[in-house]
């Protein structure tokens, strides 16, 4: 009972010790809201490199049958970056609900954002896992792969219109840091974060690479269906 007790009253301390104004903040603390701040400037980076991207891929949707070459291109260029932006998410996810301090200071987006954050992420899986896969799948198997394409498609858009909206400040105000002086030197590893980023965008160059030239078969195959 005594030791349980003792716990609980550390555990008070510091929680007031972290609400407390006037407390300088320890190195320790310093470093790891260093890391907080490191990983949403990463993520609001992706974020705007993956709008950039995005948009260029809607305007191929425009006329797919014309433009499916760059809309499969583009695709796949976008696959590295989307799962990395799923991975800093998902740590900064994890980390608040383990109870990291930093991350609970930093705290979380509105209900609204945090509730759809999961479907637009599956919803983005799914989209592109099933653009994948159509590139690589029998011709008989293409028409419920293809239904699948859309409709995560129609799904997507909805969600994502949603959660750029509600993310777009934040990505305006982030995404820069690491390209300003001043700003850049707040924060360590700025040049770490823009080679993950640049490495990204080479990983979705080279699949897309890999994978242009299905465009060809799949237009054969959809046709003799």
């Amino acid at each position: 009972m005594s030791v349980s007790c003792s716990a609980a009253t550390f555990a008070g301390v510091d929680a007031y010790m972290d609400r407390r104004p006037d407390a300088p903040p320890s190195r320790a603390q310093r470093q790891a809201d260093a890391g907080v701040e490191g990983n949403a400037r990463l993520t609001a980076l992706n974020a705007a490199v993956l709008l950039i991207l995005l948009a260029a891929e809607g305007f191929t949707v425009l006329g797919v049958r014309q433009m499916l070459t760059p809309h499969v291109f583009i695709g796949m260029v976008l696959v590295p970056p989307v799962l990395l932006k799923c991975a800093t998410t998902t740590w900064r996810f994890a980390r608040y609900y383990a109870g990291a301090p930093a991350y609970r200071r930093k705290g979380t987006p509105p209900v609204l954002l945090r509730l759809l954050g999961p479907a637009v992420v599956l919803l983005t899986l799914v989209l592109l896992v099933s653009g994948v896969a159509l590139l690589l799948v029998s011709r008989a198997q293409m028409p419920l792969l293809l239904k699948v394409h859309k409709a995560s498609f129609i799904l997507w858009f909805g969600a994502m219109a949603i959660h750029v909206l509600g993310h777009l400040a934040e990505v305006a105000r982030l995404a820069p840091r690491d390209w300003l002086r001043r700003s850049r030197r707040e924060v360590t590893g700025a040049g770490a974060r823009q080679w993950l980023i640049a490495a990204s965008l080479v990983a979705g160059v080279l699949l897309g690479y890999l994978l242009i030239g299905r465009v060809g078969p799949w237009l054969a195959g959809w046709a003799g269906g």
